[in-house]
C-alpha cells in the first residue's frame, strides 16, 4: 500500500508540468498563417517566399491585413498559452512557455518544420512578466523600423527577452529564455549567412522576390531562388 502510494503521488506530481507542455504544444503548433493565407484566397503558405508560416512571409503575399492578423494570433497564441496554464496549475506557465515555442518551431500537422517563433515569443514573454515584453516589443518594433531586416529584429528580440528579465530581477525565467533565444537563432542560420554575404532582403524590397535594396545583391538570372525569412 505505500509504495502504491508513493506510486500514485509521483504520479499527481508529473500529471501538471506534463499536461503543461501539452496543452502549450498544441496551442502553440496552430499555423494561423497557413489557416489565414488559404481563407483569404491567398494560396498555400508553404509555397510562397521562404515555405514560413509566419508573418514575414504572409507579408510577401501582398496581403498586409492578413500579415497583421498572422503576427497577432501568433502573439496571443504563445502568452495565451502561459495564461492558460498559470490560471489551471500556478507555477507551471513557464513549461506551457517551452510547449508553445517549440509548437510553434516544430508543429506535427506540418511535420515538425516552419515557425521560427518570434512573434509567438513575444507574446510568452508578455504573458511571463509584462516589463521585458515592452523590451522586446520596443527592441523587435525599433529595428524593423530603422534597419528593416526581418531575421536582425527578430534574433535581436529574441536576445533582449533573457536580459530584460535579468534587469527586472527574474533570474527564475533567465536560463529559460536564452535557451529559446539561442533557438531563435540558430533558427534563422540561412539569414545569417545571408546577412554576412550582404544578400539579406530588407521589408518592402519586393513581393515574395529577393528585390535588391543599396547593399543588397540581386539574385542573377539562373540563379537558385533562395528562401529568406
Amino acid at each position: 500500500m505505500e509504495r502504491r502510494g508513493k506510486t500514485l503521488q509521483t504520479e499527481i506530481l508529473w500529471t501538471a508540468p506534463a499536461l503543461a507542455m501539452l496543452i502549450g504544444y498544441l496551442l502553440g503548433s496552430i499555423p494561423f498563417g497557413i489557416i489565414l493565407t488559404r481563407l483569404g484566397g491567398a494560396g498555400d503558405l508553404r509555397s510562397i517566399g521562404s515555405g514560413n508560416i509566419g508573418a514575414t512571409n504572409v507579408l510577401r503575399t501582398g496581403r498586409k491585413g492578413l500579415a497583421a492578423a498572422t503576427l497577432l494570433l501568433d502573439l496571443l497564441k504563445g502568452a495565451g498559452a502561459v495564461l492558460l496554464v498559470a490560471h489551471l496549475w500556478p507555477g507551471e506557465g513557464p513549461l506551457a512557455a517551452v510547449g508553445a515555442f517549440v509548437g510553434h518551431c516544430y508543429p506535427v500537422w506540418l511535420r515538425f518544420r516552419c515557425g521560427k517563433g518570434v512573434a509567438t515569443l513575444m507574446g510568452i514573454v508578455v504573458a511571463l512578466h509584462w516589463p521585458a515584453g515592452l523590451v522586446y516589443a520596443a527592441v523587435w518594433l525599433g529595428l524593423l523600423a530603422t534597419v528593416r531586416i526581418s531575421a536582425v529584429a527578430g534574433m535581436a528580440a529574441a536576445v533582449s527577452a533573457p536580459l530584460a528579465m535579468a534587469l527586472f530581477g527574474r533570474f527564475d525565467l533567465v536560463l529559460m529564455l536564452l535557451a529559446l533565444a539561442l533557438l531563435v537563432i540558430w533558427k534563422h542560420g540561412e539569414n545569417i549567412e545571408r546577412l554576412l554575404d550582404g544578400t539579406e532582403p530588407r521589408i518592402g524590397s519586393g513581393r515574395g522576390q529577393d528585390a535588391a535594396e543599396p547593399g543588397f545583391a540581386p539574385a542573377t538570372e539562373g540563379s537558385e531562388i533562395r528562401r529568406h525569412d
